[in-house]
């Protein structure tokens, strides 16, 4: 079973359909602070704020702590001698707590829609400290928080919320977190709830004492009783997050700790913005987790961070991106530090296309992206090297039925005897044995092309405009979806790191893609996919039809 671990979204909802759409597993966990405000814009959630510190304040003075402050606000406005004053700033207080309860709900049902399109996978949720409790919401089915749920003979179990109170969250709708340092074991419902139902996954928002607890701004916040449930229980996996800072991989006793750090970008008390992106992939067999990969997703590409592994009995990290994973140890962003860059035209179109498209992505989709993946690891193993591929036609659209075939790119490191490989040379020859061995006749398939990753890395040092190599790279790298990208990004990041040589590669390709878009077999295939969604009762917007006709056109749609 694989599992996708994120937490802390904080209303990036368009980097969770990015997540959803770029990777394959059979479980999507969410941990908590789904949501960043109650409201649709920042003036009128920093209004409400302001009231509700007033009325925070108010009920301090009048020893009235225990209320919850719309319950405190609602008493104060049947008081028939309250000042004219606290009966308007209470009403308008009421309005804007009633409205933002509408807005979450609306904000929960955006997110219920966006998970609609994973139909082929699980997906849970608990919700956060910045959260209303679930089960007032659209995500009610998805919904942790004190549920139980079974995959793969595995209990998976959650308890949401944290002990803090988020300032500008209404208190009236968020979840009772009845769990932290001042309740014991006995009265404690987080811990009464994990021994009755006896879980082999724990997920809560708010982590356990001394493990991944300590907050930049208060120290440790960690739960006691999470923690002595853990140290005396068999917990397989114990997924938490609400500290974004102490993110990380912890075998504590027999239960594995994880907290992959924020994936929606935060504002921190230094007034700075952390990127988030950042989740875990779990890969379990047996009843047992046998490897954990710490990723990073940022516009739509998907970094591997890092690898933990077993090994002589102790879980090891083997480091894969290391200038990204340095700049998360040291709280300094990486991908939104880099000058961001549009494609030339005719990619930018047929991007514009090819995302419509993988909005319905069909479960036969994922089923090989999965299978190239699995084939792509067995392959390093057997040729002690690394490999990659980039996918085309309807596995890269999204649409592949049974029996589609699958076209796709191979990159490799050859030595010097095949600098502008054409796909004939021994180590390709090789190669496509031993996928073909590999597949067994699962899927149709076909190598239209091998890139040798020396040759194109080689080139992008020297600057070389000329390298056709580099060029079909480029391409390729623009327009097509990646497997084992781990191979390829830190060749990509040099070719960020200078746009205008990227961009004249571009367009050394140009004249190629005009002539690519008008071919026959390539019309074809866009008019077989518009079929496959009108199947399903998908019919195209006029808007995606004029990107077609411009695309099929060789125009660019400026």
């Amino acid at each position: 079973m694989k599992i996708i671990y994120a937490t802390d979204i904080h209303g990036d909802f368009e980097k969770v359909r990015s997540l959803l759409l770029e990777t394959v597993a059979d479980v999507y966990i969410i941990a908590g602070d789904l949501i960043d405000i109650p409201f649709y814009n920042m003036g009128t959630s920093i209004r409400y704020h302001e009231l509700q510190s007033y009325f925070h304040g108010m009920r301090r003075k009048m020893g009235a702590e225990s209320m919850l402050i719309e319950d405190f606000v609602d008493e104060l406005l049947e008081d028939p001698h309250v000042s004219e004053e606290v009966q308007e700033v209470g009403t308008r207080y009421q309005q804007l707590t009633i409205r933002a309860r509408r807005v979450m709900q609306q904000k929960y049902k955006v997110l219920k829609d966006i998970f609609f399109a994973k139909q082929t996978s699980s997906i849970y949720c608990l919700p956060g400290n910045y959260d209303m409790d679930l089960k007032f919401t659209s995500l009610h089915e998805n919904d942790l928080h004190l549920h139980c749920f079974i995959e793969d003979s595995l209990k998976i179990c959650g308890y949401g919320g944290a002990d803090v109170w988020t300032a500008g969250i209404p208190e009236r709708y968020i979840v009772r977190y009845q769990a932290g340092r001042g309740a014991n074991e006995k009265h404690n419902e987080m811990f009464r709830f994990f021994r009755a139902v006896k879980p082999d996954i724990i997920v809560t928002h708010q982590p356990a004492w001394g493990i991944h607890d300590r907050a930049s701004y208060a120290g440790p916040v960690g739960s006691p009783s999470l923690r002595t449930y853990c140290d005396t229980n068999p917990v397989m996996l114990c997924l938490s997050g609400h500290a974004h800072h102490a993110w990380g991989v912890q075998l504590t006793g027999s239960t594995l700790y994880l907290n992959p750090s924020n994936f929606g970008e935060v504002t921190q008390v230094n007034g700075e913005v952390a990127e988030g992106g950042f989740f875990h992939q779990i890969e379990i067999e047996d009843r047992a987790v046998r490897k954990v990969i710490f990723r990073k997703i940022s516009d739509e590409k998907i970094y591997d961070v890092a690898d933990y592994y077993l090994k002589d009995g102790e879980w090891t990290e083997e480091v894969i991106d290391q200038e990204r994973l340095i700049a998360l140890r040291n709280q300094r962003n990486c991908d939104t530090a880099v000058e961001k860059y549009s494609h030339i035209p005719e990619i930018e179109l047929f991007n514009e296309i090819k995302k419509f498209f993988r909005a319905f992505q069909t479960p036969e989709t994922e089923d090989r992206i999965d299978t190239l993946e699995e084939v792509a690891r067995l392959l390093e193993e057997r040729i002690k090297g690394h490999i990659a591929m980039d996918v085309m036609g309807s596995v890269n659209m999204g649409v592949s039925q049974q029996g589609s075939d699958m076209d796709f790119v191979v990159y490799l490191r050859c030595d010097g005897t095949c600098s502008e490989c054409t796909g004939k040379c021994v180590q390709m020859r090789k190669t496509e044995n031993m996928i073909r061995e590999v597949l067994s006749d699962a899927y149709e398939f076909q190598i239209l092309d091998c890139i040798n990753l020396n040759t194109v890395e080689k080139s992008i040092r020297e600057k070389n405009y000329e390298c056709e190599t580099t060029q079909r790279f480029v391409a390729y790298r623009s327009m097509c979806r990646p497997i084992n990208y781990r191979v390829i990004a830190h060749i990509e990041d040099m070719l960020n790191q200078d746009m205008l040589f990227r961009k004249e590669l571009e367009g050394s390709v140009q004249s190629y893609l005009k002539i690519f878009s008008s071919s026959s077999p390539h019309m074809m295939s866009l008019k077989k996919y518009e079929a496959r969604l009108g199947a399903i009762g998908i019919k195209l917007p006029e808007s995606i039809r004029r990107k077609i006709k411009q695309h099929l056109n060789g125009e660019s749609g400026e």
